[in-house]
C-alpha cells in the first residue's frame, strides 16, 4: 500500500453544517498514514455531518479538508482507489449475491488473489452460509457485515467507518475492533465514528469529542467516558 503522502487528511477551520448553517467547528486536523482517530460526542452532535464533510461527501460551511495533498471531494480515481468508506447507508446491486459483491470489489482493486482475500472476509465476518444470497434476503446485522467485508477486502490508505459497531453482536465488536488495531498497524489511518467505549478504547490511539457545537482533541480515555455519560 502506498503511504508515501504523510499527511493523508489536513483539516483548515473546517466548520460542518448544512444550507450555511454551522453544526460544528472549527477544526484543525492532520491525518497520517497508520494513524487511528475516534470521533464520539452526544447523539445528534454533528459526528457523522463531520466525518461526512472531513473526507469531502458533503461542502464544509467554511475552511476545508485535503485528501492526499490535492482533493477536496471524491471524484477522483486517486481519492477512490485510496480511501475506503462506510457510512450508515446500504449500497448494494441488487443482483449479485454477496460472495459475487465482494468479487467485483476484489476484481475491481487488482487484488493478485481476489478469490483468497473474498474467502478471508466470508470467514471473518460469518458470511459463508449467505454467500449466494442476495442482500434484500439477509438480515440488518448481515448487511452491516457485508458493508465493513467491502471496505475491509479492499487495499486503502485512509479507511473512514461510521458507527460500524452497529448492529454487531457483542463477540463481533470485539473481533472488528481488533482488526482496526491491526488495519492502522499495517499503516492505513483510521477515521471513526462509534458510540461504544470499549469498542472506542480497542482501536483508537487519539479522539475528536463533538459537544455543543464545538471540537476537542482528547485522550481515548476522556472520549470514553463522555460517551459513557451520554
Amino acid at each position: 500500500m502506498d503511504t508515501t503522502h504523510r499527511e493523508l487528511l489536513r483539516a483548515n477551520g473546517l466548520v460542518a453544517g448544512y444550507g450555511g448553517q454551522d453544526v460544528c467547528g472549527p477544526l484543525d486536523l492532520v491525518v497520517e498514514p497508520g494513524q487511528s482517530l475516534g470521533i464520539v460526542g452526544f447523539n445528534a452532535a454533528g459526528k457523522s455531518t463531520l466525518l461526512r464533510t472531513l473526507v469531502g461527501y458533503q461542502e464544509p460551511v467554511a475552511g476545508e479538508s485535503v485528501i492526499l495533498g490535492s482533493f477536496t471531494d471524491d471524484s477522483s480515481f486517486i481519492y477512490r482507489k485510496a480511501v475506503s468508506v462506510v457510512f450508515d447507508e446500504d449500497a448494494f446491486f441488487p443482483s449479485l449475491s454477496v460472495e459475487e459483491h465482494l468479487q467485483l470489489i476484489a476484481g475491481g482493486h487488482g487484488m493478485s488473489q481476489p478469490q483468497a482475500a473474498v474467502e478471508k472476509e466470508l470467514v471473518f465476518f460469518d458470511l459463508e452460509a449467505a454467500r449466494t444470497a442476495y442482500p434484500r434476503r439477509l438480515s440488518s446485522g448481515q448487511r452491516r457485515r457485508l458493508l465493513l467485508a467491502a471496505a475491509l477486502l479492499r487495499p486503502s490508505n485512509l479507511l473512514v467507518l461510521d458507527e460500524p459497531e452497529q448492529r454487531l453482536d457483542p463477540v463481533m465488536r470485539a473481533a472488528l475492533a481488533a482488526r482496526l488495531r491491526e488495519v492502522a498497524n499495517t499503516g492505513t489511518a483510521l477515521l471513526v465514528v462509534t458510540h461504544d467505549p470499549d469498542f472506542l478504547a480497542s482501536f483508537a490511539d487519539s479522539v475528536l469529542l463533538v459537544s455543543d457545537g464545538q471540537i476537542s482533541h482528547v485522550g481515548v480515555g476522556e472520549g470514553a467516558a463522555a460517551i459513557a455519560r451520554g
